[in-house]
């Protein structure tokens, strides 16, 4: 049964899903059962996926809080064959907020919120899904 916030991938298409509401039954893309992609939460080898927390400062942003989130601790590539495509933030309240990027933006994204962070994922579209849990 997939749970909420999984994400699931078509291994024929490439679709991708995110579970915003559980329910019973099996997720399926092209006649077959989506993937469950298991998020990566440490960084192997020379690229750097896993997301990384600055926190703002109160002068950044018209609200008091704010976190910056960068992908990787040197800068991951952003080239149309090798890309972040999205930044989320998920909070402990169950809130979350999504970036969208493309090739050419920088793999960053700040957030503005009073709430706890839980977790931040971030997907590249060749290597998957990555975490960072607070």
């Amino acid at each position: 049964m997939a749970q909420f916030k999984e994400v699931y991938k078509c291994s024929i298409c490439g679709n991708i899903v995110e579970v915003l509401h559980a329910g019973g039954g099996t997720l399926v893309c092209c006649g077959q059962p989506m993937d469950s992609m298991a998020a990566k939460t440490q960084d192997q080898g020379a690229e750097k996926h896993v997301p990384v927390a600055v926190d703002l400062p109160p002068s950044a942003c018209q609200v008091k809080d704010g976190i910056k989130i960068k992908v990787g601790e040197a800068e991951h590539p952003m080239v149309a064959e090798h890309f972040i495509e999205w930044i989320e933030i998920n909070t402990v309240d169950g809130k979350s907020g999504k970036k969208f990027l493309k090739p050419g933006e920088k793999p960053e994204s700040d957030f503005y919120t009073r709430m706890d962070i839980a977790s931040v994922r971030a997907y590249c579209n060749v290597h998957g899904l990555w975490e960072l849990k607070k």
